[in-house]
């Protein structure tokens, strides 16, 4: 089966992603927002993870509709990212941030639960296949940050709400585009439950290493904009330092079938945690100096590429078949929402009371405990 149209929605979604998660609170800064709100603001996206996911995952799973239930999710974001450009009050701006996000929920756990259904063949996840679908979400990512952040720079914010629009609509167009895919019926009677999955150590400490990981990460998302911004750096920089990181995930996912395979996937989570800690600290320590900050933006490569192919690998293993899409919203819920919404009010709080630099010194500790995880997953696993 052609892999083009998730190559498509990749694109789409990834750029999408990528204009709204760097842009949006900037936008807000623009409308008047204060730290603290934009923390709040911007922590819907991630609070919307702590359900949406897995219910859309459990509706995916037990409608075997998962094509379907794509193509509502991305109608309602649009209709969602319609309100945007009205500026509306906080209480309405929320609310339709919650509508937005609740439904994007849905894309990339379905959409990642469908590839691996495609590139898995008797059982064995084909990394090299699905890196070269991914690298395209990621060129969308980064010919969005590149071309936006020059743009705000020239014309500033206002326009920021008419682009969000428009990145909605190309991902409610990609979604259209997508085949029909059905899960091959379940030898027994009903659907598999999950509990027995979650009760295995191996999975816990997946899970455990997974939330400690992004954990670390949720601050590059949430207040790395920010924090350049406050540092003097201008907006065409901050574009830049964003693509150069999605530049080097790029020539990873290209390249991965090569190099992957070299270690297991639980090895690689604990290679990229221990980067993470390295990461972390310059950007924490460090990112006055340009040079030291472009060096940790080199490291995404293995922080978030190596670590996101571990993931959908060990998710594949473990949550096969009817499980497929549950799986994937339990990631995102626990990898995503969890974390986004502890480091967007904890970080909102603790930037107001010292700076946005303390958020990331937390982030540099939470990737510690990832290594200190991930080995015990690797305990659990002699081979991995």
């Amino acid at each position: 089966m052609s892999v083009a149209p998730f190559a498509g929605l990749s694109v789409a979604y990834f750029a999408h992603a990528g204009f709204f998660s760097t842009y949006l609170p900037l936008w807000l800064k623009h409308l008047g927002y204060g730290v603290q709100a934009i923390g709040l603001l911007v922590a819907i996206g991630s609070a919307t993870r702590l359900f949406g996911p897995y219910l859309w995952g459990w509706l995916s799973d037990h409608t075997n509709a998962r094509t379907r239930l794509m193509r509502w999710a991305a109608a309602t974001a649009l209709l969602g990212g319609l309100a945007l450009p009205w500026e509306p009050a906080v209480l309405w701006l929320g609310l339709a941030l919650l509508l937005l996000y609740t439904a994007t929920s849905a894309l990339m756990p379905l959409s990642e639960a469908a590839l691996a259904q495609v590139v898995t063949r008797d059982g064995v996840f084909d990394s090299h296949r699905y890196g070269r679908v991914r690298l395209w979400g990621s060129l969308g990512f980064l010919l969005t940050v590149l071309v936006a952040g020059t743009w705000f720079e020239t014309h500033g914010m206002a326009s920021f709400s008419w682009g969000a629009v428009l990145s909605l609509a190309a991902i409610t167009l990609a979604v259209w585009r997508l085949p029909e895919l059905k899960d091959p019926p379940h030898p027994t009677t009903g659907k598999p439950a999950i509990a027995p999955v979650l009760r295995q150590p191996v999975v816990r400490w997946f899970l455990a290493s997974v939330f400690l990981h992004v954990m670390a990460h949720m601050p590059l998302y949430l207040y790395l904009s920010l924090y350049l911004d406050e540092l003097g750096y201008s907006k065409t920089f901050i574009g830049v330092a964003w693509a150069l990181s999605v530049l080097i995930e790029i020539g990873w996912f290209f390249g991965q079938g090569r190099w992957f395979g070299r270690f297991r996937p639980a090895t690689w989570l604990t290679l990229a945690a221990a980067v993470a800690v390295l990461r972390m600290g310059l950007i924490a320590g460090g990112a006055s100096w340009w040079w030291l900050l472009l060096l940790a933006q080199l490291l995404h490569a293995v922080t978030f590429a190596a670590h996101h192919t571990a993931c959908i690998a060990l998710l594949t293993e473990h949550f096969p078949g009817s499980l497929r899409s549950r799986g994937q919203g339990l990631y995102a819920v626990i990898g995503y929402g969890l974390p986004g919404v502890l480091m967007g009010l904890g970080g909102g709080w603790l930037s107001a009371r010292l700076d946005l630099s303390a958020v990331f010194w937390v982030a540099t500790a939470s990737a510690a405990l990832a290594v200190w995880s991930s080995s015990r997953l690797r305990r659990h696993r002699p081979l991995g």
